[in-house]
């Protein structure tokens, strides 16, 4: 009889976790989907009106690229194993920049939040909501 009872127990753990198994697969699914194209986009006329040649201080190419965020990128490709790394002047390039601004997406918002992509491309990882929120809605108003 305790055998049984630890089978059915078990059968009704399993099924009652199966539709979470489920949920996250699909959600692992649609993060490799997700299109970052419209956010991409919007950055690059907010910061730079899509001048691969723009520069302000540090920040240079369609997105504004800093030597830091570079530096990042590179860190996370070493920690992944990858022999790519990027250059300085590879900020200039406008498909090169896309790719590292997804690097940074898919290692610090893996959930895929727009407003967190949004801002912290503007504020950094640590960013303020009232010190972003100027940036945010000229984003969104180019995305629309």
């Amino acid at each position: 009889m305790k055998r049984l009872v630890k089978k059915v127990c078990l059968s009704l753990s399993i099924l009652t976790l199966m539709p979470l198994y489920a949920g996250a697969t699909n959600e692992d699914e649609d993060s490799e989907q997700f299109d970052w194209n419209p956010v991409m986009e919007a950055i690059i006329l907010v910061e730079s009106e899509g001048n691969p040649n723009a520069v302000s201080g540090n920040s240079v190419g369609v997105m504004q690229i800093t030597p830091i965020l570079v530096r990042e990128c590179n860190n996370i490709l070493k920690a992944r194993g990858s022999d790519k790394r990027y250059t300085l002047s590879d900020r200039y390039n406008v498909e090169k920049s896309k790719e590292m601004f997804l690097l940074i997406q898919s290692e610090h918002n893996k959930q895929n939040n727009v407003e967190k992509a949004i801002r912290s491309w503007n504020g950094g990882p640590r960013y303020s909501m009232r010190a972003t929120n100027g940036y945010y809605q000229k984003v969104l108003r180019r995305m629309k």
